[in-house]
């Protein structure tokens, strides 16, 4: 079990599986958000920047691995479309008469994106090494 969910995690022929549940969890994100009164029963236990950056930050992880490429490529199509993705939501939420959309909380979506981007860039490389129990290359002394 625990081999089989390191390689859903890090495995290369599963990063098309990891982008669509990133996809799925945006959308339950933006349809539980949108049940009146929930993001209220939330903000009793998690204030919304709390919110913000713990979800945008997860669904930038699910996007990083399941993008394929270089590290940079897949860092700035994560924060690209973590971007796309707050917009959205802060656009739906401005129609709602219980919510109102907010650029602070755009901006901190985009601040947990482009931060859990930059550390993937330098540890997902070993961390899939490790993961997946490849050896990483010695540098040379």
């Amino acid at each position: 079990m625990p081999a089989t969910l390191l390689q859903l995690c890090f495995a290369d022929r599963y990063q098309r599986l990891r982008y669509r549940t990133a996809l799925v969890l945006y959308l339950l994100v933006i349809l539980i958000g949108d049940i009146p009164g929930v993001r209220a029963d939330v903000g009793e236990y998690a204030s919304g920047g709390v919110l913000h950056s713990f979800g945008y930050g997860v669904l930038t992880l699910i996007l990083f691995s399941g993008t394929g490429g270089g590290m940079a490529r897949r860092a700035l199509l994560s924060v690209l479309t973590v971007a796309a993705m707050g917009a959205l939501d802060e656009f739906i939420q401005s129609f709602l008469p219980y919510r109102h959309g907010s650029v602070h909380d755009w901006l901190v979506d985009m601040a947990a994106a482009m931060l859990v981007s930059l550390l993937l860039t330098f540890l997902w490389p070993r961390m899939v090494d490790a993961a997946l129990g490849k050896s990483a290359p010695l540098p040379d002394a």
